[in-house]
Protein backbone atom coordinates (compact mmCIF):
# COMPACT_ATOMS: atom_id res chain seq x y z
CA UNK A 1 0.00 0.00 0.00
CA UNK A 2 1.65 3.10 -1.13
CA UNK A 3 1.64 6.63 0.80
CA UNK A 4 1.79 4.85 4.14
CA UNK A 5 3.34 7.73 6.54
CA UNK A 6 5.00 6.23 9.77
CA UNK A 7 7.80 8.13 11.52
CA UNK A 8 9.13 6.13 14.35
CA UNK A 9 10.75 9.31 16.21
CA UNK A 10 6.85 10.62 16.44
CA UNK A 11 5.27 10.67 19.93
CA UNK A 12 2.07 8.88 18.12
CA UNK A 13 2.12 4.94 18.68
CA UNK A 14 3.04 3.56 14.92
CA UNK A 15 0.05 1.39 15.21
CA UNK A 16 -1.73 4.27 15.15
CA UNK A 17 0.00 5.99 12.56
CA UNK A 18 -1.10 2.99 10.55
CA UNK A 19 -4.84 3.29 11.31
CA UNK A 20 -5.09 7.03 10.69
CA UNK A 21 -2.76 6.52 7.49
CA UNK A 22 -5.63 4.07 5.82
CA UNK A 23 -8.49 6.43 7.84
CA UNK A 24 -7.21 9.53 5.84
CA UNK A 25 -6.67 7.65 2.46
CA UNK A 26 -10.41 6.49 2.90
CA UNK A 27 -11.43 9.78 4.00
CA UNK A 28 -9.52 11.27 0.66
CA UNK A 29 -10.91 8.90 -1.37
CA UNK A 30 -7.99 7.28 -1.88
CA UNK A 31 -9.21 3.82 -1.08
CA UNK A 32 -12.68 2.94 -1.53
CA UNK A 33 -15.40 0.31 -0.44
CA UNK A 34 -14.72 -2.93 -1.01
CA UNK A 35 -10.62 -2.45 -1.66
CA UNK A 36 -8.33 -5.11 -0.51
CA UNK A 37 -5.58 -3.67 1.44
CA UNK A 38 -2.46 -5.78 2.30
CA UNK A 39 -2.45 -8.46 4.47
CA UNK A 40 -0.12 -7.96 7.95
CA UNK A 41 2.49 -10.33 6.80
CA UNK A 42 3.03 -7.89 3.71
CA UNK A 43 2.39 -4.69 5.76
CA UNK A 44 5.12 -5.76 8.41
CA UNK A 45 7.44 -6.96 5.52
CA UNK A 46 7.01 -3.59 3.38
CA UNK A 47 7.20 -1.51 5.98
CA UNK A 48 9.58 -3.63 8.24
CA UNK A 49 7.40 -3.65 10.95
CA UNK A 50 6.60 -6.21 13.85
CA UNK A 51 3.35 -7.81 12.88
CA UNK A 52 2.37 -7.04 16.95
CA UNK A 53 2.31 -3.70 15.67
CA UNK A 54 0.16 -4.26 12.50
CA UNK A 55 -2.07 -6.23 14.34
CA UNK A 56 -3.30 -3.70 16.59
CA UNK A 57 -3.29 -0.85 14.03
CA UNK A 58 -5.82 -3.84 12.07
CA UNK A 59 -7.40 -4.37 15.12
CA UNK A 60 -7.93 -0.96 15.81
CA UNK A 61 -9.74 -0.43 12.47
CA UNK A 62 -11.94 -3.48 12.61
CA UNK A 63 -13.31 -1.98 16.15
CA UNK A 64 -14.02 1.30 14.13
CA UNK A 65 -15.57 -1.00 11.42
CA UNK A 66 -13.67 0.89 8.97
CA UNK A 67 -12.09 -2.94 7.73
CA UNK A 68 -13.39 -6.07 8.06
CA UNK A 69 -11.58 -9.79 7.18
CA UNK A 70 -12.64 -12.11 4.57
CA UNK A 71 -11.87 -15.48 5.48
CA UNK A 72 -9.30 -16.87 3.09
CA UNK A 73 -9.15 -13.61 1.46
CA UNK A 74 -7.94 -10.88 3.41
CA UNK A 75 -8.67 -7.40 4.54
CA UNK A 76 -11.07 -5.25 2.74
CA UNK A 77 -12.49 -1.32 3.02
CA UNK A 78 -15.86 -2.10 4.63
CA UNK A 79 -17.07 1.51 5.21
CA UNK A 80 -16.58 5.16 3.74
CA UNK A 81 -18.15 7.56 6.14
CA UNK A 82 -14.88 7.94 7.53
CA UNK A 83 -15.16 10.39 10.27
CA UNK A 84 -10.88 11.70 11.14
CA UNK A 85 -10.66 15.07 12.10
CA UNK A 86 -7.59 16.53 10.56
CA UNK A 87 -4.67 17.99 12.19
CA UNK A 88 -3.08 21.38 12.29
CA UNK A 89 -0.05 22.90 13.69
CA UNK A 90 -0.56 26.37 13.69
CA UNK A 91 2.55 28.65 14.39
CA UNK A 92 2.19 32.13 15.04
CA UNK A 93 5.07 34.68 15.85
CA UNK A 94 3.34 36.46 18.65
CA UNK A 95 -0.53 37.26 20.26
CA UNK A 96 -2.25 40.58 19.27
CA UNK A 97 -5.53 41.35 18.18
CA UNK A 98 -4.71 41.04 14.81
CA UNK A 99 -3.42 37.62 15.21
CA UNK A 100 -6.90 36.45 16.70
CA UNK A 101 -8.95 37.87 14.17
CA UNK A 102 -6.79 35.64 12.16
CA UNK A 103 -7.18 32.87 14.31
CA UNK A 104 -10.82 32.90 14.67
CA UNK A 105 -11.78 32.99 11.08
CA UNK A 106 -9.22 29.89 10.48
CA UNK A 107 -10.95 27.81 12.66
CA UNK A 108 -14.06 28.84 11.87
CA UNK A 109 -13.87 28.51 8.08
CA UNK A 110 -12.49 24.95 8.93
CA UNK A 111 -15.84 24.10 10.98
CA UNK A 112 -16.12 20.80 12.89
CA UNK A 113 -13.80 17.59 12.36
CA UNK A 114 -10.06 19.50 12.27
CA UNK A 115 -8.11 20.05 15.50
CA UNK A 116 -6.10 23.15 15.35
CA UNK A 117 -3.21 23.15 17.83
CA UNK A 118 -1.93 26.62 17.90
CA UNK A 119 2.03 27.57 18.96
CA UNK A 120 3.57 30.79 19.27
CA UNK A 121 7.54 31.20 18.40
CA UNK A 122 7.84 34.38 19.34
CA UNK A 123 10.50 34.79 16.69
CA UNK A 124 12.78 32.63 18.04
CA UNK A 125 14.42 30.47 15.68
CA UNK A 126 15.24 27.65 18.45
CA UNK A 127 11.89 27.27 19.60
CA UNK A 128 10.43 27.47 16.18
CA UNK A 129 13.57 24.79 15.49
CA UNK A 130 11.93 21.97 18.43
CA UNK A 131 8.40 23.11 17.18
CA UNK A 132 9.11 21.30 13.93
CA UNK A 133 11.65 18.71 14.97
CA UNK A 134 8.98 17.51 17.49
CA UNK A 135 5.95 17.54 15.30
CA UNK A 136 6.84 16.33 12.19
CA UNK A 137 4.30 13.95 10.42
CA UNK A 138 2.20 14.39 13.89
CA UNK A 139 0.20 16.58 11.43
CA UNK A 140 -2.10 16.94 8.51
CA UNK A 141 -0.70 20.73 7.68
CA UNK A 142 1.59 23.33 9.08
CA UNK A 143 0.15 26.61 9.10
CA UNK A 144 3.00 28.76 9.95
CA UNK A 145 3.75 32.82 9.92
CA UNK A 146 7.64 32.75 9.36
CA UNK A 147 8.64 36.23 10.75
CA UNK A 148 11.75 35.77 11.56
CA UNK A 149 14.42 38.62 12.06
CA UNK A 150 17.60 36.30 12.22
CA UNK A 151 19.03 33.72 10.76
CA UNK A 152 17.57 33.44 7.43
CA UNK A 153 19.53 30.50 6.13
CA UNK A 154 18.03 28.27 9.46
CA UNK A 155 14.44 28.88 9.02
CA UNK A 156 14.60 28.27 5.76
CA UNK A 157 16.13 24.73 6.60
CA UNK A 158 13.70 24.02 9.05
CA UNK A 159 10.88 25.02 6.54
CA UNK A 160 12.39 22.43 4.30
CA UNK A 161 11.51 19.71 6.22
CA UNK A 162 8.41 20.34 6.03
CA UNK A 163 6.25 18.53 3.35
CA UNK A 164 5.46 20.96 0.76
CA UNK A 165 2.02 19.94 0.25
CA UNK A 166 1.29 20.38 3.88
CA UNK A 167 2.93 23.77 4.14
CA UNK A 168 1.18 26.79 4.23
CA UNK A 169 2.72 30.12 5.12
CA UNK A 170 0.46 33.04 6.29
CA UNK A 171 1.47 36.63 6.39
CA UNK A 172 4.36 36.89 4.70
CA UNK A 173 6.07 34.78 1.72
CA UNK A 174 9.17 33.12 2.03
CA UNK A 175 11.01 34.00 -1.49
CA UNK A 176 13.82 31.40 -1.10
CA UNK A 177 11.53 28.70 -0.11
CA UNK A 178 10.95 26.27 -3.24
CA UNK A 179 8.60 23.80 -4.01
CA UNK A 180 4.42 23.29 -4.14
CA UNK A 181 3.06 24.67 -0.92
CA UNK A 182 0.64 27.36 0.06
CA UNK A 183 0.88 31.10 0.88
CA UNK A 184 -1.56 33.38 2.23
CA UNK A 185 0.82 36.81 2.04
CA UNK A 186 1.27 40.30 2.48
CA UNK A 187 3.67 42.55 0.08
CA UNK A 188 4.71 44.81 3.08
CA UNK A 189 6.16 47.28 0.75
CA UNK A 190 3.83 47.68 -2.07
CA UNK A 191 0.50 47.73 0.50
CA UNK A 192 2.17 50.93 2.39
CA UNK A 193 3.17 52.70 -0.76
CA UNK A 194 -0.49 51.90 -2.32
CA UNK A 195 -2.33 53.07 0.84
CA UNK A 196 -0.58 56.19 1.10
CA UNK A 197 -0.81 57.06 -2.31
CA UNK A 198 -4.86 56.46 -1.99
CA UNK A 199 -4.83 58.92 0.62
CA UNK A 200 -2.84 61.74 -1.08
CA UNK A 201 -5.35 64.43 -0.90
CA UNK A 202 -5.46 63.77 2.89
CA UNK A 203 -1.65 63.80 3.63
CA UNK A 204 -1.24 67.20 1.19
CA UNK A 205 -2.42 69.21 3.78
CA UNK A 206 0.67 68.26 6.15
CA UNK A 207 3.93 69.62 5.89
CA UNK A 208 5.85 66.39 7.01
CA UNK A 209 5.24 62.94 7.36
CA UNK A 210 6.99 60.52 10.52
CA UNK A 211 7.21 56.75 10.47
CA UNK A 212 7.34 56.03 13.93
CA UNK A 213 9.62 52.61 14.40
CA UNK A 214 8.12 50.85 16.91
CA UNK A 215 11.68 50.19 17.65
CA UNK A 216 12.53 46.92 20.13
CA UNK A 217 9.49 45.24 18.62
CA UNK A 218 10.84 43.10 15.20
CA UNK A 219 8.29 44.28 12.10
CA UNK A 220 8.55 43.81 8.76
CA UNK A 221 11.16 46.18 7.95
CA UNK A 222 9.65 46.32 3.94
CA UNK A 223 6.79 48.90 5.51
CA UNK A 224 9.16 51.32 6.01
CA UNK A 225 10.52 50.52 3.05
CA UNK A 226 7.10 51.19 1.14
CA UNK A 227 7.51 54.57 3.51
CA UNK A 228 10.39 56.31 2.29
CA UNK A 229 9.95 55.37 -1.25
CA UNK A 230 6.02 56.90 -1.36
CA UNK A 231 7.86 60.18 0.51
CA UNK A 232 10.39 60.49 -2.00
CA UNK A 233 7.83 59.92 -5.20
CA UNK A 234 5.79 62.46 -3.92
CA UNK A 235 8.49 64.40 -2.43
CA UNK A 236 7.38 64.90 1.03
CA UNK A 237 9.35 66.03 3.58
CA UNK A 238 10.04 62.95 6.28
CA UNK A 239 11.19 61.57 9.29
CA UNK A 240 12.10 58.47 10.84
CA UNK A 241 12.19 57.81 14.58
CA UNK A 242 11.64 55.32 17.39
CA UNK A 243 8.70 54.67 19.20
CA UNK A 244 6.65 57.59 20.52
CA UNK A 245 7.45 58.86 24.34
CA UNK A 246 5.38 60.95 26.51
CA UNK A 247 8.24 63.76 26.10
CA UNK A 248 8.72 63.03 22.28
CA UNK A 249 8.26 66.75 20.86
CA UNK A 250 5.30 66.61 17.79
CA UNK A 251 4.85 69.45 15.51
CA UNK A 252 1.68 71.07 14.51
CA UNK A 253 1.47 70.02 10.48
CA UNK A 254 3.18 66.68 11.00
CA UNK A 255 1.29 62.95 10.18
CA UNK A 256 2.31 60.32 11.84
CA UNK A 257 2.52 56.34 10.04
CA UNK A 258 1.97 54.19 13.72
CA UNK A 259 2.75 50.91 13.61
CA UNK A 260 2.41 50.02 17.64
CA UNK A 261 -0.70 50.84 19.94
CA UNK A 262 1.59 51.72 22.66
CA UNK A 263 2.80 54.77 20.44
CA UNK A 264 -0.32 55.64 19.28
CA UNK A 265 -1.72 56.02 22.43
CA UNK A 266 0.90 57.95 23.45
CA UNK A 267 0.79 60.88 20.74
CA UNK A 268 -2.94 60.91 21.04
CA UNK A 269 -2.29 61.60 25.12
CA UNK A 270 0.37 64.47 23.74
CA UNK A 271 -1.31 65.79 21.29
CA UNK A 272 -4.56 66.70 24.16
CA UNK A 273 -2.22 67.76 26.73
CA UNK A 274 -0.51 70.49 23.92
CA UNK A 275 -3.95 71.48 23.05
CA UNK A 276 -3.08 70.04 19.36
CA UNK A 277 -5.81 68.93 16.97
CA UNK A 278 -5.91 65.29 15.91
CA UNK A 279 -7.17 65.54 12.05
CA UNK A 280 -6.12 69.30 11.92
CA UNK A 281 -3.00 70.11 13.43
CA UNK A 282 -1.90 66.77 13.45
CA UNK A 283 -2.61 63.74 11.02
CA UNK A 284 -2.54 60.08 12.23
CA UNK A 285 -2.20 56.78 10.53
CA UNK A 286 -2.61 53.91 12.26
CA UNK A 287 -1.29 50.08 11.00
CA UNK A 288 -4.03 47.42 11.54
CA UNK A 289 -7.68 47.69 12.02
CA UNK A 290 -9.31 47.50 15.32
CA UNK A 291 -12.87 47.89 16.29
CA UNK A 292 -11.86 50.50 18.56
CA UNK A 293 -10.27 52.76 16.20
CA UNK A 294 -13.43 52.97 14.23
CA UNK A 295 -14.36 55.29 16.85
CA UNK A 296 -11.62 56.44 18.72
CA UNK A 297 -11.53 60.15 18.49
CA UNK A 298 -14.77 59.97 15.83
CA UNK A 299 -12.76 57.29 13.99
CA UNK A 300 -8.76 56.56 13.42
CA UNK A 301 -7.33 56.54 9.75
CA UNK A 302 -5.92 52.84 9.08
CA UNK A 303 -4.31 51.17 6.28
CA UNK A 304 -4.64 46.73 6.89
CA UNK A 305 -4.41 43.64 5.88
CA UNK A 306 -8.35 41.92 5.75
CA UNK A 307 -6.94 39.60 8.97
CA UNK A 308 -10.31 37.86 8.42
CA UNK A 309 -9.96 37.16 5.09
CA UNK A 310 -6.66 35.51 5.74
CA UNK A 311 -7.57 33.15 8.35
CA UNK A 312 -10.32 32.15 5.79
CA UNK A 313 -8.23 31.55 2.84
CA UNK A 314 -5.75 29.27 4.68
CA UNK A 315 -8.56 27.39 5.26
CA UNK A 316 -10.16 27.21 2.06
CA UNK A 317 -6.49 26.00 0.87
CA UNK A 318 -6.55 23.07 3.73
CA UNK A 319 -10.55 21.84 3.09
CA UNK A 320 -10.25 22.06 -1.06
CA UNK A 321 -6.54 20.65 -0.48
CA UNK A 322 -5.19 23.42 -2.95
CA UNK A 323 -1.33 25.23 -2.62
CA UNK A 324 -2.11 28.38 -4.12
CA UNK A 325 -0.13 31.57 -3.17
CA UNK A 326 -2.96 34.61 -2.51
CA UNK A 327 -2.42 37.85 -2.13
CA UNK A 328 -4.10 39.44 0.93
CA UNK A 329 -6.07 42.05 0.28
CA UNK A 330 -4.77 45.24 1.92
CA UNK A 331 -6.82 48.69 2.08
CA UNK A 332 -6.99 52.43 3.75
CA UNK A 333 -9.94 53.22 5.80
CA UNK A 334 -9.82 57.11 6.15
CA UNK A 335 -11.57 58.50 8.91
CA UNK A 336 -11.39 62.02 11.06
CA UNK A 337 -7.80 61.49 12.72
CA UNK A 338 -6.34 62.15 8.74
Amino acid sequence: MKGLQIDTNSKIPVYMQIADSIMAAVRDGILTRDQQIPSINELSEEYLLSRGTVEKAYKELRDKKVIISVKGKGYFINRTDVVIPLRILLIFNKISNYKKQVYNSFVKALGENVFVDLHIHHHSVPLFENLISNHLSDYDYYVIMPHFYEQPEKVLEILKKIPPEQLILLDRDVQELTGDYGTVYQNFEKDIYEALHEALPALKKYSSLVFVNPGLTPYPKEIEKGFRYFCRMQDFNFSVIEGIEMHTPVTKGQAYIIIEETDLVNLVKICRNNQLTIGKDVGIVSYNETLLKEILLDGITVISTDHEQMGASAAKMVLEKKRDRVKNPFRLILRNSL
